[in-house]
């Protein structure tokens, strides 16, 4: 999807549809996977408790989407 936004400009809600579909229905998997949540919330948590302690950001990671 991301590389079809790039190449397409303007013009990508006409043309990358299909991708977005298929993005969509990839993250609705993710989203509905219970043991996913659970470890999203406790990565998040973790990270919380963390800069309380210490007041300092972890630096977020840089995904690369070589979609």
């Amino acid at each position: 999807f991301t590389k079809c936004c790039q190449e397409t400009g303007f013009l990508m809600v006409m043309k990358c549809r299909q991708e977005n579909t298929a993005l969509k229905d990839c993250l609705v998997g993710y989203y509905s996977d219970p043991s996913f949540y659970e470890e999203c919330k406790t990565e998040y948590l973790k990270q919380r408790e963390e800069y309380r302690a210490t007041g300092i950001k972890k630096k977020r990671q840089k995904i690369n989407s070589n979609v």
